[in-house]
């Protein structure tokens, strides 16, 4: 079986989006790529988590053909593909419906440096416009938005995190969660005080050498 470690780690993260709370019924998505072989491994369209198994995730080649795989790969593959040709040092990628994530890109806010967490997407969380789910130009406008970042808000849909591994995506969508919850929080009871330029650079600098290497 094509890309069997890379299918496995898409079948168990895809169950820990549901159980963290990231995502409900069929909603969200993700990918995890190969380093030898630049294939992506995909999250089958429409399918419940709980019940995907290896051979349900779709194998596509860089340019979007299926190459093995039993089931029709995730409506926005091209999302997917689009990021990791936006971020060659990409080796997973997250897309979540989660819900203070979502509440902010329905108001169409970005997320600032309101708490040092943000560090996992960079200096913020930007926000891009409404476009309609499963397109080229939300696939370009996302992978856009991302530049040298590590999670973008989707206007009125969602949010979308990669990483360097599944791993790392999945972390960042859920810290960049954490951190929705509390800025929309804040804003409900006052002006947050929101962390400069200059207190974020050393959070960075800790967070290239954070976890495992």
């Amino acid at each position: 079986m094509l890309l069997a470690q890379e299918r496995a780690a898409v079948v168990r993260y895809g169950r820990k989006l549901v159980a963290a709370g990231l995502t409900a019924g069929t909603g969200g998505n993700l990918s995890c790529r190969s380093p030898e072989t630049g294939m992506v491994a995909i999250s089958p369209s429409g399918m419940d988590y709980g019940e995907i198994v290896e051979e349900d995730v779709a194998v596509l080649s860089p340019s979007g053909e299926v190459v093995e795989g039993r089931r029709k790969p995730s409506s926005e593959w091209a999302m997917h593909l689009e990021a990791y040709r936006a971020r060659p040092d990409a080796g997973g990628v997250v897309h979540t419906h989660s819900p203070f994530a979502t509440v902010l890109a329905c108001l169409g806010w970005e997320i600032p440096p309101v708490h040092y967490l943000v560090g996992f997407a960079g200096k913020r969380v930007p926000c891009i416009p409404y476009v309609l789910f499963g397109t080229d130009e939300l696939a370009r406008s996302a992978a856009s938005a991302l530049g040298e970042g590590n999670a973008v808000l989707l206007g009125n849909h969602g949010l979308l995190a990669v990483g360097s591994t599944l791993s790392r995506a999945f972390a960042t969508a859920e810290e960049i969660e954490f951190v929705a919850q509390v800025y929309y929080r804040t804003r409900c009871v006052g002006e947050p005080r929101i962390l400069s330029e200059g207190e974020m650079e050393p959070v960075l600098a800790k967070f290239a050498a954070y976890g495992q290497q």
